[in-house]
C-alpha cells in the first residue's frame, strides 16, 4: 500500500477557523508554566493585531509578545505551544499574501517576532534569509 500524499495545508483556513481566545486556570502544570497560573490562549488574529502594532524597523521577542498579551488579558502567562502554532499560521498566511503579490504594507510584518534561526522560522515554508531580508529593509527605510 502506498500512502496517501499530504494535502498542503491552507493557512488561511486554519487562521480563519482557529478557537476564539480564553482564559483559564491551569490545573497542571504545562510548558513550564506552574499549576494555578492563570494563562491566556490567544489566536491568530490576537497575534497577527499584536505583531501589526509593532513600529517599524522595531523587533520583539517571542517572550515579550507572550508576557505583553497576558498582562494585556488579566493572565499570568500567555500559553507557549497555542503562540507558536498561531505565529506559525499568521507567517504562512503573511507569506502566502506576498507570494501573491501583496505588499509588505499589506501583510502581517512577522518577521518583527521571528528571528532568523530560530525553531519556529526553520518550519516556514520560506529561508531565514527571507525573514533577515524583511528585516533589513525596515532597517534600511523606517517608513
Amino acid at each position: 500500500m502506498t500512502a496517501k500524499p499530504k494535502k498542503p495545508t491552507d493557512w488561511r483556513k486554519r487562521f480563519d477557523k482557529a478557537k476564539p481566545p480564553k482564559t483559564l486556570v491551569l490545573h497542571t502544570d504545562f510548558a513550564g508554566i506552574k499549576m494555578g497560573t492563570t494563562m491566556y490562549i490567544g489566536s491568530p488574529g490576537t497575534i497577527a493585531n499584536y505583531i501589526s502594532t509593532i513600529p517599524v524597523g522595531e523587533v520583539r521577542s517571542i517572550e515579550r509578545m507572550r508576557n505583553e498579551l497576558a498582562r494585556k488579558n488579566a493572565a499570568q502567562a500567555t500559553c507557549p505551544v497555542t503562540t507558536a502554532i498561531y505565529l506559525k499560521v499568521v507567517a504562512e498566511v503573511a507569506l502566502a499574501d506576498l507570494n501573491e503579490g501583496k505588499s509588505t504594507a499589506e501583510v502581517v510584518p512577522f518577521w518583527r517576532v521571528i528571528e532568523p534561526g530560530s525553531k519556529i522560522a526553520k518550519k516556514l515554508s520560506c529561508d531565514s534569509q527571507v525573514i533577515e531580508h524583511y528585516r533589513l529593509l525596515e532597517r534600511a527605510d523606517p517608513a
